[in-house]
């Protein structure tokens, strides 16, 4: 009887794991961002929550550059096909040549 390998996160309860300890680092960040002293630079560092709304402000900043970016750079679906002028014969041996 042959069995398949288990991986680390086949099994839910090591994902639930997974998550669980990601909130407590969560939690454990917030906590010491009220306990620590830091040393900011500009005056809107010290509002509450400044890097998390920075980071989804950058997140999604991105997002929309992207978008942008796809539609400047986008090609189209069958741009590496070859050209319809192009004849493809087979030979004895089987292999496919392009013929101009």
């Amino acid at each position: 009887m042959k069995t398949e390998k288990q991986y680390l996160f086949d099994n839910p309860k090591n994902i639930k794991r997974v998550l669980h300890g990601l909130y407590i680092c969560c939690a454990l960040l917030v906590v010491l961002d009220f306990v620590i002293n830091r040393k900011v630079y500009h005056s809107w560092e010290n509002l509450w929550a400044f890097y998390p709304i920075y980071g989804f402000v950058g997140c999604v900043v991105l997002v929309f550059v992207a978008r942008w970016m796809r539609v400047l750079l986008m090609r189209d679906e069958d741009y590496y096909d070859p050209p319809e002028s192009t004849e493809v014969s087979e030979s004895s041996e089987g292999d496919k040549h392009v013929r101009d």
